[in-house]
């Protein structure tokens, strides 16, 4: 890996030893059922983290246009896990929606896509545990600039439904605030323990938020670098464990759209542009219903008229073409 970017820091953890010493903390009656049920008393965990922080790298120069759509692929519903049938040995990972503070609401109350990972993944909140006692900077953004984390070797032990369903009772679903209302014996139902465990890599970037009207450039810029610098890293992190050869896949969604008020369509534009920038094989969309999939759709069509009918554009370029579309910020959805 001899030329390539190094992160700020790596460390590894056996994730027998890190449960044992750095329990994960669960402020919320809710939690601790989910957890009760993903990790009952005798269970034995395997393997071990690898835990990497990357500052932001520098985007490159020029983006090869022929092949940016055709690395994009989606999936009607939310993440299951499932590798990709057709994708022959290729390394996987997930986003994690995160907070400029890594996993800091997962003992809460709250429920939201970061949350949820951390409950079906409880290794990675003892990680938090582990790298607070530590005093290392549990961050994913560092002095206003993007520092992406990346974890290997997630053990994921449960799955918790967070669909409405009456009958399960929970006819307000369990995603987001609804959660911490939801009668115990419904989070109980929504839980299935995942044994033997399947595993994980994760990549936690944080999408910025609280902007008003047209995205201007700075935005724009920054996001496509925290995007660009979390998939990278995800494919140095894969090749340097698996080697060069492995093709590399994430799975993502509409990142930094739900409480941080993305818009969608920009969004989804900027992770397929930093997946080609990336270097990865696929860049695959978890759209969750019909709304999701007619937003990724609207953001093909961009992505062909922004990329134009040349082999090769400017990075620069592209972000002018991309600020010229006047994206307006969408608005916080409260959870």
């Amino acid at each position: 890996m001899t030329g390539h970017p190094e992160p700020i820091e790596r460390r590894r953890f056996a994730t027998d030893r890190l449960m044992a010493k750095h329990r994960p903390v669960w402020g919320h009656p809710n939690k601790r059922i989910v957890f009760e049920i993903a990790c009952p008393a005798g269970c034995v965990h395997h393997g071990e983290l690898a835990f990497s922080r990357w500052a932001r790298m520098p985007l490159p120069e020029r983006i090869n246009t022929n092949t940016v759509v055709g690395r994009l692929m989606w999936q009607e519903d939310v993440y299951d896990y499932a590798p990709v049938p057709t994708a022959r040995d290729a390394v996987e990972w997930h986003v994690n929606f995160a907070d400029p503070h890594l996993f800091v609401a997962y003992g809460s109350s709250l429920f939201a896509q970061d949350e949820i990972q951390v409950a079906e993944h409880p290794a990675i909140g003892a990680l938090r545990e582990a790298l607070d006692a530590k005093g290392a900077p549990a961050v994913t953004v560092e002095n206003g600039q993007p520092t992406p984390v990346v974890v290997m070797g997630a053990e994921r032990r449960c799955h918790v439904a967070t669909d409405r369903n009456a009958a399960a009772g929970r006819p307000q679903g369990l995603y987001g605030n609804a959660f911490a209302r939801a009668d115990a014996n419904a989070v109980r139902r929504a839980t299935t323990r995942i044994d033997p465990p399947t595993v994980t890599n994760l990549t936690a970037m944080a999408a910025p938020s609280g902007g008003r009207g047209a995205y201007h450039r700075s935005e724009i810029d920054y996001i496509l670098s925290t995007a660009y610098t979390g998939f990278r890293s995800a494919v140095l992190e894969s090749k340097r464990n698996r080697g060069d050869d492995s093709p590399v896949m994430v799975h993502s969604g509409f990142w930094g759209c739900g409480a941080f008020g993305g818009n969608r369509v920009l969004m989804a534009l900027l992770q397929a542009l930093a997946a080609e920038l990336a270097g990865l094989e696929r860049l695959v969309m978890h759209t969750f219903d019909a709304t999701g999939t007619l937003a990724l759709e609207r953001a093909r069509v961009v992505l062909g008229d922004v990329l134009g009918s040349g082999s090769k554009i400017a990075v620069d370029d592209l972000i002018e073409r991309i600020v010229a579309r006047e994206f307006e910020w969408g608005t916080s959805d409260g959870n």
